[in-house]
């Protein structure tokens, strides 16, 4: 399949460490400037400062309402840093930007929008993953890649599954039989390879999420839109629904 633009959401984990952010821009940059993606949109992840809000809402029980746009507007925070680390990036808050552009390598902040178009569950169901498949659709793109610090998601024996849909995925993890490959960020809560709202996401609009590693010691994302090496050779994890079974 030839993709021509494409959403990217960053993890936390990717734009909070300085090799892994350097390891995928490099990786986006080559794409764009070698034209095999004409339009690039970055969702930035919110990273330690919605783990913080979250913590904040254990704690405090500040509401759903306050804990979800303050962990939104987390995403516009780290969407600022990054553009000023890459300022040759535009930021835009709006997404007829991109829409109405030939070219575009940019990253969006998403609070302003999510504030009109305030669709989605305030809940913590719903992180950067599910708003990055939200804005994918809205783009009318039928793909989104989520950028981690991980290869994919993998069964109880350590293999990687290339391919899952939303309902398989659900019933390996209700029946422990996904590898626990997430590192553990506090005593109280374990992050998860994706939000169980994205799940939804992808059976609703019928869309596949791909998950790829933006880390230094791989070129995931480059061989992912490589055509020529073999799929087979490739390493990520696609999420689809049931209807593409």
């Amino acid at each position: 399949m030839k993709y021509k633009e494409a959403v990217f959401k960053i993890g936390g984990k990717i734009l909070e460490n300085s090799n892994n952010i350097k390891s995928t821009f490099s990786q986006l940059t080559q794409l764009f400037e070698e034209k095999i993606l004409q339009k690039i949109i970055i969702i930035p992840g919110g990273g330690s400062l919605a783990n913080f809000v979250r913590s904040l809402d254990d704690a405090l029980q500040i509401g759903d309402d306050l804990a979800h746009w303050s962990a939104i507007y987390s995403m516009n925070y780290n969407g600022i840093m990054l553009n000023k680390k890459y300022p040759n990036l535009e930021s835009i808050e709006k997404l007829k930007n991109f829409q109405d552009a030939k070219q575009m390598f940019c990253i969006f902040l998403p609070y302003s929008f999510l504030r009109e178009d305030d669709t989605l569950p305030h809940n913590w169901d719903v992180t950067s993953d599910s708003i990055a498949l939200y804005v994918a659709n809205k783009l009318k793109l039928r793909q989104c890649f989520l950028i981690k610090n991980i290869d994919g998601i993998f069964n109880i024996d350590k293999e990687l599954i290339k391919s899952i849909s939303t309902f398989k995925y659900n019933e390996l993890k209700n029946s422990n039989q996904l590898d626990n490959i997430i590192e553990v960020d506090s005593n109280i809560k374990k992050s998860k390879p994706i939000d169980s709202h994205l799940l939804k996401l992808i059976e609703k609009y019928n869309t596949p999420c791909y998950i790829l590693n933006g880390g230094p010691s791989n070129q995931r994302i480059i061989e992912f839109f490589t055509t020529d090496i073999p799929d087979e050779k490739k390493i990520y994890t696609k999420l689809i629904s049931q209807k593409e079974l």
